[in-house]
């Protein structure tokens, strides 16, 4: 093949994948953020025109459904399964894998607060405990952000001594995280693995009645004859990706690329880090995020080395 032929086809080719745009929703957690914008950086250098869509993990779904955005990168099954799985079952998203990330998503302490409340972890400890938690309330605060995990139906179902205050940001949980721990202050958050906190601070989930599914819907189940959701969260759950139905016809090298792309606990917690706690913004953490896993990122680009793709 001729030298001019090839820079032909390569330029043809970066050309061809201009013209389309690939559109990634960020969230409103920064491990989220920051492996969204990776991947978008690398598919820009691929020619693509790659564009951000701040969305809750609420609104996403319709989005993916429809194409707005073409893929979501982190699905956690804490919080997501329910849409997660209904959607794919109507066939209204495409479930691109799971990655080798375990996650878990649950209530979470420093391990300082076990000094004051030795009980801890077991649940039980939290309604002898709870004034430890109450902020001046009559009852103990914990603290959790917009996402669905069935808190309020735990705290009725477990008859805890509990009520919940809401940030509409992870941000927000991680500021009254960082303002207990300056005096070792107990608290109560909701929190997940992989996260900074796995780097940075030692803590433990709150154990609660281990997870089956039909805690959530059998109130015969567990140790509440009359409710559901007596129990905990899953301890391994799976986190996900899924991408738009279309995809794969719009850009089969895109679809095929965001299938081989696979985090562990180590890459989340550290998308994370580099946020939440070396400071960095977006960009610049994305951009250290691809050099500390440049080994990982060589294997998913090559997808674009394939015959398909060239």
């Amino acid at each position: 093949m001729s030298y001019l032929l090839l820079v032909f086809l390569v330029f043809w080719s970066l050309l061809a994948n201009a013209a389309k745009e690939i559109i990634i929703p960020l969230n409103n957690w920064s491990s989220q953020q920051v492996v969204s914008h990776a991947v978008g950086q690398l598919l820009a250098k691929q020619g693509y025109r790659v564009r951000y869509q701040s969305i809750s993990s609420k609104d996403q779904w319709g989005a993916i459904q429809r194409g707005y955005v073409h893929f979501q990168l982190e699905i956690w099954q804490a919080s997501m399964a329910e849409h997660f799985d209904m959607m794919v079952s109507a066939k209204q998203i495409v479930d691109m894998g799971r990655h080798d990330a375990v996650g878990r998503e649950d209530w979470w302490y420093p391990i300082y607060v076990e000094k004051e409340c030795p009980k801890l972890p077991s649940w039980q400890a939290l309604n002898e405990c709870y004034s430890l938690f109450s902020d001046q309330s009559k009852l103990g605060i914990y603290y959790s952000g917009p996402w669905n995990f069935g808190d309020a139906d735990i705290i009725r179902a477990l008859d805890l001594k509990f009520e919940i205050r809401r940030f509409n940001h992870a941000n927000g949980i991680w500021k009254v995280l960082h303002q207990a721990n300056k005096t070792s202050q107990p608290i109560l958050v909701l929190n997940w693995s992989p996260n900074w906190t796995d780097i940075e601070v030692q803590g433990r989930f709150v154990e609660f009645p281990e997870y089956e599914p039909e805690c959530e819907y059998d109130p015969d189940w567990g140790i509440n004859p009359d409710m559901v959701r007596d129990c905990g969260n899953p301890k391994s759950g799976w986190i996900k990706k899924a991408a738009w139905v279309g995809l794969e016809h719009y850009d089969v090298c895109v679809y095929q690329f965001i299938k081989n792309i696979n985090f562990s606990n180590d890459m989340l917690a550290r998308a994370s880090h580099l946020i939440n706690v070396e400071g960095l913004e977006l960009t610049a953490a994305a951009d250290n995020w691809l050099s500390l896993y440049s080994e990982n990122v060589s294997e998913w680009l090559q997808t674009f080395e394939s015959s398909t793709c060239k």
